[in-house]
């Protein structure tokens, strides 16, 4: 796996102006956020199809409701920490309720505002959106996944909440092509000890685990599951039939988030032991996101650690791997 050198929120403002060029209908509302979403490019290329509100998300949400009854497809986009707190109302009401086509693109999500500590941390807002009625939730893992996601978007109608990252990642996949369909998770790996399901820029971190374990004598099936809801059930039961345990992995809090929604899926279907791998209930210190993947144990020499002990034990392991420090 190489390291792309370019950043899911670069992919999706490259995709997102290059399917506006060709389509008129498609309008991209801020909030005081361009040089955080980058979208400078944007704003000079299609002023026309550029509404800038300033540091006000909640009108932001409400201007794209607005302009997406009048036939626009909307992309609102700004830091993923203000529009999964300060406007859920607004997303709820305004856009899913509603049922208007807007998009909501939560950029620098998770912990990739780390020096500014937990007020722009975003590591409830899967738990959040996922509980509201009428919206999808999408978190990419690449920069290819993410311009097929945004090409994606920029064709299908209906509310979204997508979640992207700030930094460049490595790539996941080779290109954009085939990266990404609705509602369906990619196996990326086969094994018989255990199934892995990531989401997002953990996805990387997985694959890496994956790796140091085999070198152990441990298999695992690795699922990337970027359409958060609606889940792909169909690859969750047949990867926990296949391996008899799941870990889920994500930069979420352990509540609520990827590793609830497969918890929901087999303890209703196919009950096999289960390990939520993500960030504890208590607020994030500062810190840059690769140093808090590290301390709370997401990094791949970690996960491999608590994974490999996992599958040896055959029991439940915690819901957290602070420990692994």
């Amino acid at each position: 796996m190489s390291g792309s050198g370019v950043s899911c929120r670069h992919a999706f403002t490259a995709t997102l102006l290059e399917e506006a060029r060709a389509n008129p209908r498609i309008f991209a509302v801020t909030s005081d956020a361009k040089g955080s979403v980058t979208l400078g490019n944007f704003e000079k290329a299609l002023p026309a199809q550029f509404v800038e509100i300033g540091i006000a998300e909640q009108n932001a949400v409400g201007i794209g409701a607005g302009l997406a009854r009048s036939g626009k497809r909307v992309f609102v986009c700004g830091p993923a920490s203000f529009y999964s707190a300060r406007s859920a109302e607004q997303v709820k009401n305004d856009v899913a309720y509603s049922g208007v086509d807007v998009k909501i693109a939560g950029v620098s999500g998770g912990v990739s505002y780390g020096a500014l500590g937990s007020t722009h941390h975003s590591l409830h807002d899967i738990a959040l959106y996922r509980a509201i009625p009428n919206l999808s939730v999408i978190i990419p893992s690449d920069a290819h996944q993410t311009s097929a996601v945004t090409s994606y978007l920029a064709r299908h109608p209906g509310p979204v909440y997508m979640r992207i990252g700030r930094g460049a990642v490595p790539d996941v996949y080779a290109s954009s092509e085939g990266s990404f369909e609705f509602g369906q998770a990619t196996e990326l790996r086969t094994g018989s000890d255990c199934a892995i399901i990531a989401c997002g820029e953990t996805v990387h971190h997985a694959l890496e685990a994956e790796k140091l374990l085999r070198d152990e004598g441990v298999t695992c099936t690795v699922l990337d599951m970027p359409t958060i809801k609606p889940i792909d059930e169909d690859s969750v039961l047949r990867a926990a039939r296949n391996s008899g345990r799941v870990v889920t992995i994500e930069e979420h809090s352990i509540y609520g988030g990827l590793g609830s929604a497969v918890a929901e899926i087999l303890s209703q279907n196919l009950p096999v032991p289960l390990s939520i791998l993500g960030f504890p209930d208590e607020f994030v210190p500062a810190g840059e996101s690769a140093a808090l993947y590290d301390y709370y144990g997401l990094t791949a020499s970690k996960l491999a650690v608590t994974i490999g002990r996992f599958v040896r034990s055959g029991r439940k392991s915690h819901h957290t791997i602070k420990a692994q420090q």
